[in-house]
């Protein structure tokens, strides 16, 4: 179960270790990687000598205009549109404004991210923002930190990404999915479920996801009763459903993405709809279907999504920045990356990947707290090390690039088939 610790209690992420928890209201295709190998250690904070870069901080992004995940990319864009702006009023970066170029990211089955990052290095990238896919990342993280340029994400949450041999250019504002998987089975176990069946996508997310949560299942005395990845482009999933059918589950957990929309009918024809077996949903399928199914289908499914939640003034901005935003998941952190880009650049007066990269460690944690570029500015150019704590939560990275801290938000369908949060989970992560 779900175990709820004070405010600030360590939560141990470490495989052995049960997940502890603090209440507070309120992937992709198959890559085929590089070798992986152990992550570089962050290197020291650079010093304030002349600039190293071509004095102007130029930052792309590849997130998804297009592709499976395509409901993630305007809340992504926005958050990434939203801090330019907060930066560029506050005197841009080293004296100069922040030029900005979006791009596609499209998903794994196409190409579209690989011509993007060629097109974003050819414009003189010093920090690409994306893609939110880790599978899409995973068949372009090579280019870019080949080419010495950072690669953050404000959505890749797969575990490989950890120890991948970076050379120190990777960062991430979203937690390895080594939090969510115990979250979302610590929340099966809690919600009576005995005989848990995953179905997954057959890919780097998808099967990453998928043994993070049979290993909370097993953890917290569940049984793993059936597990079934699937392949995401296959015409129909009948045969795979099938499979789930066979193990009689009293849960499931369907971790997909854009493909739920033929999965979940597919469930409920053979007799494991949400109105018969509780189904619950991740990050890379909790979307809006209400112009999708029937009214009432999903009431009471459950999911979990990495992240804080996008409230008050900032969610306020961020509608001034995109009026039509009807869904914020990963606004935050997308939010969250493009400012603290900025501010290692302006930490080490370099404006150069390896200038970002060197500072990114530095200014997340151990110095003076601060929560917005302007005064996180102020305290840079007075000489101060700074501490910065974002949207998303204090940040605060690992020597490998990934955060700390991190929120999971647990949501619960309604008789729209819209989700809302129920509850949101926060604490330290020890990896």
């Amino acid at each position: 179960m779900i175990r709820i610790a004070p405010m600030g209690r360590v939560l141990a992420v470490a495989a052995a270790a049960s997940l502890a928890l603090t209440a507070c209201g309120g992937g992709e295709e198959t890559a085929a990687p590089a070798t992986s190998a152990p992550a570089t250690t962050a290197a020291a904070p650079a010093t304030t000598a002349a600039a190293a870069g071509d004095g102007t901080l130029t930052i792309g992004s590849i997130l998804p205009q297009t592709g499976d995940l395509a409901f993630l990319g305007p809340p992504e864009f926005a958050g990434v549109d939203l801090a330019v702006s907060e930066i560029n009023a506050a005197g841009g970066v080293l004296g100069k404004p922040v030029t900005k170029i979006h791009a596609d990211s499209g998903d794994a089955k196409t190409d579209i991210a690989s011509q993007s990052v060629d097109k974003l290095l050819q414009q003189k990238a010093d920090a690409i923002i994306g893609a939110a896919s880790s599978g899409v990342s995973l068949t372009v993280i090579d280019k870019i930190v080949n080419a010495g340029v950072v690669q953050f994400s404000p959505a890749n949450t797969s575990p490989e990404f950890t120890s991948y041999n970076d050379k120190g250019f990777y960062f991430r504002t979203a937690p390895s999915d080594v939090l969510q998987g115990r979250v979302l089975g610590d929340l099966m176990i809690q919600d009576g479920g005995e005989n848990i069946a995953i179905l997954n996508r057959q890919d780097s997310y998808g099967t990453g996801l998928a043994a993070e949560v049979k290993k909370s299942v097993e953890g917290g005395g569940g049984t793993i009763a059936g597990e079934v990845a699937y392949d995401p482009a296959a015409p129909d999933f009948s045969a795979d459903v099938a499979k789930i059918k066979e193990a009689n589950p009293d849960a499931i957990a369907l971790i997909s993405f854009d493909e739920t929309k033929k999965l979940i009918p597919e469930l409920e024809k053979q007799g494991l709809g949400p109105d018969k077996v509780k189904i619950y949903f991740v990050d890379g399928n909790l979307a809006d279907y209400s112009a999708d199914f029937p009214e009432g289908l999903l009431e009471g499914v459950k999911g979990t999504l990495p992240g804080a939640a996008s409230e008050g003034k900032f969610k306020e901005n961020l509608l001034k920045t995109n009026p039509d935003l009807r869904d914020f998941s990963y606004a935050p952190e997308s939010y969250d990356a493009t400012i603290l880009i900025a501010l290692a650049a302006e930490a080490g007066k370099d404006d150069s990947g390896t200038g970002i990269s060197k500072n990114l460690v530095a200014v997340s944690k151990g110095g003076t707290k601060c929560t917005d570029y302007k005064a996180c500015l102020d305290l840079l150019k007075a000489g101060t090390d700074i501490d910065y704590d974002g949207v998303s939560g204090p940040v605060e990275f690992s020597d490998a690039g990934d955060p700390s801290e991190a929120t999971i938000g647990i949501y619960k369908y309604g008789k729209d088939n819209k989700y809302t949060n129920e509850t949101y989970l926060a604490g330290k992560v020890d990896s």
